[in-house]
């Protein structure tokens, strides 16, 4: 407070010491505000409109990379012949362009390429509508995408931004274009088609019930074959037609009323069952038939996109564990470069690995050095699949195994119902349990999983658990304690846990959450690109082939833009420390000189700088 007083006081006193200012005097003259000229009536002639575009822009690299692309590999999918097209290449460069930028729907591109100058430009002022967009991006992409990929990642390598050294490998699940109310469950299917079978049995027994002769046909009929099908239903439909035929030609010959009432009656018997082959039976075996063909290996599809599966999203906004259409994105990448990637069905990324590089594989693509991944691909038949044959192995893999995480904490090596923390006696091929008993080898034992991987254990069961005091802790099992061991997984395992402790690899995959984690990122997040826009699964692989493609563009994008900067400012940086050194060379030998010659060298560094 008393800092504030003193400060307060000096200021007062300072400002006393100044004589007191007669007021300005006002201008007479009032000065008009200026402006630059502006007539947007005016008429404006661009002769290059390339000029207006930076020099790193996106839409530069979108050129740059289209132009690479040769174009004997877009040519050879027109037929030619009819109205001239629109040059391949300059809807690719729009369509990659319009996606780098968020646009993702053919109308918002059509308007794109009429207001945004990069886009007039990439397409030479040309303007096709969206259905000419909408029928290249779905029809003719359709065909040319995977070699249009190879082709990108190629360039790619011989540019140096990628290796193809180490495959980063992950997925993610993203929505399709599909109502997700529009489910259809396998289960469900099975129970109603199963419902319908006891039905066809229950009309069968009727017919049998009617009369003897057609019972014994249509009974023929069913036994012929266990499983009715859609060829037995007809056979006795057609016959059924056929009796009912006769009965009506019977009825309009008969003129006694009572005897055609009784035959209308005894037709109407004939004409139900009929009437349920027909308009039920039939109609609902094709649907369930068309159904299972759908479905696959899989358990549900939506009826507005039938390649779509029902997955459990991590977009969850009502938080209850609801189920989307959606397809499951498996991307390979290095230097959060996307090198490659496939669309699954599967909502596991077990199942997806062996797939997703079969394929690539069949690419003209290098395989990679080494594949990393996170333990949702740790299984054994992909280790198995990764190490391939001895005289030719396929690729080194880091991969954890689903209880490499947990193997590592104090409590599971603690844990005395674990196998692993037990004594093993290889001559006697059995395992001392915590209470020193044997747990000796009893029988082999096959298992298929469900993909149709046959795995084997060697089963173990211990001598004799009764009265055994850690048989709690050990075992809920109401006998003796037996141990599953799977000697090739056990072997697989610790091949990858010997890799991951190596520092020289760990420090590899301690690199897979920036690499894969972060494009798809950059998808999901930056670009806001979650939901497809396209529906199955050939129209799906092309639109994420897009986003994939943007995505590197963006990437080549921002390495340039980074490396100019860069460059610019370490030319700005020795242009600062050139001036500062030339004066003091100048000031420090000069100093004994007379002035006038101190002057002109000043000024003939000054100019020597400038030029």
């Amino acid at each position: 407070m008393s800092n504030q007083m003193i400060t307060t006081k000096n200021y007062n006193t300072q400002m006393t010491l100044f004589p007191e200012t007669e007021e300005k005097k006002l201008s007479k003259r009032q000065l008009a505000p200026t402006f630059k000229p502006y007539d947007n009536r005016q008429i404006q002639v661009i002769f290059d409109i390339e000029a207006l575009i930076p020099e790193h822009h996106v839409a530069r690299v979108v050129d740059e990379m289209v132009e690479s692309v040769p174009d004997e590999l877009l040519f050879s999918h027109y037929k030619g012949g009819g109205r001239s097209s629109y040059h391949p290449k300059m809807m690719l460069k729009i369509i990659l362009y319009a996606y780098s930028q968020k646009v993702y729907s053919c109308r918002g591109i059509e308007k794109l390429v009429k207001e945004n100058i990069p886009a007039m430009w990439l397409s030479a002022m040309q303007q096709p509508d969206f259905r000419t967009i909408n029928e290249f991006r779905g029809g003719r992409m359709k065909v040319l995408m995977d070699e249009l990929f190879e082709a990108m990642i190629l360039k790619s390598i011989e540019e140096n931004y990628i290796t193809m050294e180490n495959y980063f490998l992950d997925g993610t699940k993203m929505e399709a274009n599909a109502n997700k109310y529009s489910f259809v469950w396998k289960k469900s299917t099975l129970k109603l088609e199963a419902k319908l079978r006891e039905k066809i049995q229950e009309t069968l027994q009727y017919i049998q019930e009617l009369t003897q002769l057609e019972a014994g046909t249509a009974q023929k009929e069913a036994k012929e074959d266990p499983e009715i099908t859609e060829q037995n239903l007809e056979a006795i439909a057609q016959k059924l037609e056929e009796k009912v035929e006769i009965l009506t030609e019977e009825i309009e010959q008969e003129s006694d009323t009572k005897v055609r009432k009784e035959k209308r009656a005894e037709r109407k018997k004939w004409k139900k069952p009929l009437k349920l082959i027909r308009e039920n039976f039939l109609p609902r075996l094709a649907k369930y038939k068309e159904q299972n063909e759908i479905f696959g290996d899989r358990n549900s599809y939506s009826k507005t996109d039938k390649d779509a599966t029902f997955m459990r999203m991590k977009e969850d906004h009502m938080k209850n564990g609801q189920l989307k259409p959606g397809y499951n994105v498996q991307i390979g990448t290095e230097n959060q470069f996307i090198l490659f990637y496939t669309i699954h069905q599967r909502p596991t990324d077990t199942r997806c690995f062996i797939p997703h590089l079969e394929k690539l594989a069949s690419t003209s693509l290098p395989m990679p050095k080494t594949v990393i991944a996170d333990a949702g691909y740790g299984s054994e038949e992909n280790y198995v699949y990764a190490i391939g044959d001895e005289k030719e192995p396929r690729f080194d893999f880091l991969i954890p195994y689903g209880s490499y995480v947990q193997e590592q904490t104090r409590k599971y090596k603690k844990d005395i119902k674990n196998a692993k923390n037990w004594t093993y006696c290889e001559e006697d091929d059995c395992f001392i349990c915590p209470n020193g008993r044997k747990v000796t080898f009893k029988k082999y034992q096959n298992k298929k999983n469900p993909s149709g991987y046959e795995q084997s254990f060697k089963i173990y069961e211990c001598e004799d658990c009764t009265d055994c005091p850690l048989k709690a802790k050990c075992t809920k099992a109401k006998g003796n304690r037996q141990v599953h061991w799977n000697p090739i997984f056990e072997e697989m395992k610790a091949k990858a846990k010997t890799a991951l402790e190596c520092e020289e690899k760990a420090a590899i995959y301690a690199r897979r959450k920036v690499e894969a984690e972060s494009a798809f990122g950059h998808i999901k997040g930056n670009r806001s690109f979650r939901r497809f826009s396209l529906r199955g699964l050939d129209k799906v692989h092309v639109e994420f082939g897009i986003v994939a493609l943007a995505h590197n563009i963006l990437k080549v994008a921002g390495i340039r833009q980074l490396l100019s900067d860069k460059n610019r400012k370490n030319i700005k940086a020795s242009g600062e420390k050139r001036i500062v050194f030339l004066h003091l060379l100048h000031f420090r030998d000069l100093s004994d000189s007379p002035p006038h010659l101190c002057v002109s060298y000043g000024l003939a560094s000054m100019v020597w700088m400038l030029k």
